[in-house]
């Protein structure tokens, strides 16, 4: 596609922050262009978000066919085909990527192949292959996202040292993986591959798996994973990782206790590191912090008016979700209205293991931490009609409420709709709901949703169903 030379917005990048944030300044009737040397939909929707819970689908439907004698019904032993598997979760993230592209054409969208650099304010060198093309633009939104950060020490080779890319696209299933790191992306990977018949071992070096999470969530969890054969180690501190014959070395010490586990790859899913090289950033005089670009979060302004930054590429929260928020806030602002800025206390976070994890605002450790004086309600889904009926009962609701005001502070659920049912929480979050406001609100019976006024009910002391 030909792009004009003088636009009101180039975005560089097109993962969830940069496409979303294109699509909203075009119907704000801003001429603008997005800069993607890869497919259009970034790492999240090609390599991230879309394609891995296809994966997760997979390993949870197999499962159920396991278990299908526990619904009543009698099926052949299932079997895995993984290269099949891999294939599905291709074709869905491709499907989505050529979705993205078919909006660019609907908002009239200009997109240009190639890899960006900044060389003043307002002006973007773009190479594509061996041509060189200079644009200008009244304002740029840098969305260039993250990419998979390695041990000190020990580098990403792609064939027995992984990262998360490698990982979901394997030729061939793994008989033991070794995962270094239990956030999200670590225990996603853990409960696909360990589900489909991988033997996995998870180190951790926090005192807990998903250290960002409730911890009573986090050690349920483990608990869980442990009992279904799968070896979780917390405090364990990883030195080296040698590739062998056979596979690879990992040398770990766990407390007091050192150990060498080996095994046929180990993926490395320790958090990430932004895309912030070879962008002209120093050229122009955009400052960064520890491999991050520093911008005010209620404009998304770096330090050099009239370049702006989003996503991954500005530091935690690495949520697809929290990029795209932070594209429309910034392009929204760039017209002149004047959006809610983000609450960062305040965001949602998803685990599609299963039982799913997902989590808003405040850990029960976080508010005291915060000095709020609290009262927490618990219901757990063994006690839900709808999860009895399902057969899915592991888990639980947790709600936290200021103990002064009634408003909510956070919710903590573990099971295996979890990811669905904390978007009532952050609608109750923005409308400043309380502990009363969803008590009163009356749920669908059954459902797994009402575990959630029943939390709220135990909150004040008043449970029915407990």
């Amino acid at each position: 596609m030909s792009i004009d030379d003088t636009l009101d917005l180039l975005i560089l990048g097109a993962g969830p922050g940069g496409y979303v944030a294109a699509i909203r300044a075009a119907q704000l009737k801003m001429k603008v262009a997005v800069v993607e040397r890869e497919k259009l939909g970034g790492v999240c929707l090609n390599w991230g978000c879309i394609p891995t819970k296809a994966l997760l689908k997979s390993a949870e439907i197999f499962d159920h066919l396991k278990h299908a004698k526990d619904y009543g019904i009698t099926v052949l032993e299932p079997t895995i085909d993984f290269a099949a598997i891999i294939d599905r979760s291709r074709k869905v993230a491709n499907r989505m990527s050529l979705g993205v592209k078919y909006l660019f054409k609907k908002n009239n969208i200009q997109w240009m192949v190639g890899t960006a650099s900044l060389t003043a304010p307002g002006r973007v060198a773009v190479r594509a292959g061996d041509e060189t093309r200079e644009l200008i633009a009244k304002n740029v939104i840098i969305a260039t996202g993250a990419r998979a950060r390695s041990v000190p020490g020990i580098d990403f080779d792609e064939e027995r040292i992984i990262s998360a890319r490698t990982a979901m696209n394997l030729t061939k299933q793994p008989e033991h993986l070794i995962i270094i790191g239990a956030g999200a992306i670590g225990i996603e990977f853990a409960y696909f591959y360990h589900t489909i018949g991988t033997k996995v071992t998870v180190l951790e070096m926090m005192p807990q798996i998903l250290p960002i999470e409730d911890r009573e969530v986090a050690d349920t969890l483990a608990k869980r994973y442990r009992k279904l054969g799968m070896n979780v180690l917390v405090n364990a501190k990883v030195s080296k990782v040698e590739r062998t014959d056979q596979g690879v070395s990992v040398s770990v010490a766990v407390g007091e206790d050192s150990r060498v586990i080996e095994g046929d790859m180990a993926l490395v899913a320790i958090g990430v590191q932004g895309n912030i090289e070879d962008l002209g950033l120093e050229k122009v005089g955009i400052k960064t912090e520890r491999g991050w670009i520093t911008v005010d979060k209620t404009a998304y302004q770096t330090s050099i008016p009239g370049i702006y930054a989003i996503g991954d590429v500005i530091g935690p929260p690495w949520l697809a979700h929290v990029a795209s928020a932070e594209g429309i806030i910034c392009v929204e602002r760039l017209a002149g209205l004047n959006p809610k800025p983000i609450d960062y206390n305040y965001i949602p976070g998803c685990t599609y293991c299963q039982p799913q994890v997902a989590s808003y605002g405040y850990t029960e450790q976080k508010t005291e931490e915060a000095g709020y004086e609290v009262k927490v309600g618990q219901y757990p889904f063994l006690a839900s009609g709808k999860a009895q009926a399902a057969g899915e009962t592991e888990g639980f609701v947790k709600v936290i409420f200021d103990a002064k005001s009634g408003k909510l502070l956070g919710a903590h659920i573990l099971g295996s709709d979890a990811t669905e049912m904390i978007a009532e929480m952050g609608l109750a979050g923005t409308l400043g709901a309380t502990h009363h406001d969803i008590l009163s609100t009356i749920h669908a019976h059954p459902t797994l949703s009402e575990s959630i006024a029943e939390a709220a009910a135990a909150a004040l002391g008043e449970a029915i169903h407990l």
